[in-house]
């Protein structure tokens, strides 16, 4: 039997103010906070198509067995038939994360707009338990964007950073860049020094 293919369905349900509410510019000691600045709600599904109800009242009570292979969809393709048009899968990635297996569900991420330089780890500090997303979560905001159309992802050379855990269960970074032909696709360490730039766009739970 042919498996069923994920399509995904996108709705923006809240746009929030520009002002953050999740930290102030400074922190007590002085030093710069990350500084995330909320903007849309965004939902997305691997398991529903566009227009269809979240929880459809003849299937709600079915437990879904989905199962999303980050291999499976994760990988260079710049072809026309492409799913996402992906042109540079970085090593990292392809060692720590492309080994993943995850369920497939609803989600709903929170957008945020980096008004500081800040390292991943204070971001991740400033977002605290919302900050962990799904490799499923971001093949869903790619598919709705594959060819660099406009949507919940940025298209500029501004990056999307995602925090996932990894196959080891390690909470790692993973940054998705539309290069102009395909999205080229990171990862690093949590632990990784390196600032992030104003303008980078967040996501969270």
């Amino acid at each position: 039997m042919r498996r069923s293919a994920l399509n995904p369905c996108l709705a923006i349900v809240v746009v929030a103010s520009g002002f953050s509410a999740y930290a102030d510019d400074k922190k007590a000691d002085g030093s710069s906070s990350a500084s995330l600045a909320p903007r849309a709600k965004i939902e997305c599904s691997l398991k529903r198509k566009p227009g269809e109800p979240l929880d459809p009242p003849s299937t709600a009570a079915i437990p879904s067995t989905e199962s999303f292979v980050a291999s499976a969809h994760f990988r260079e393709d710049m072809t026309p038939t492409a799913a996402v048009k992906i042109s540079w899968l970085g090593a990292t990635f392809a060692r720590r994360f492309a080994v993943k297996v995850e369920t497939v569900d609803d989600t709903s991420l929170q957008t945020h707009v980096l008004n500081n330089p800040a390292n991943a780890a204070r971001i991740v500090d400033e977002l605290g338990t919302r900050a962990e997303s799904k490799l499923a979560d971001i093949w869903c905001l790619l598919k709705l964007q594959a060819n660099g159309e406009s949507g919940a992802l940025q298209t500029s050379s501004a990056p999307n950073l995602f925090f996932v855990r990894d196959g080891a269960g390690d909470l790692g970074v993973v940054d998705a860049l539309w290069g102009g032909a395909g999205w080229e696709i990171g990862a690093s360490p949590i632990g990784n020094p390196r600032a992030w730039t104003p303008g980078t766009r967040v996501f969270s739970h």
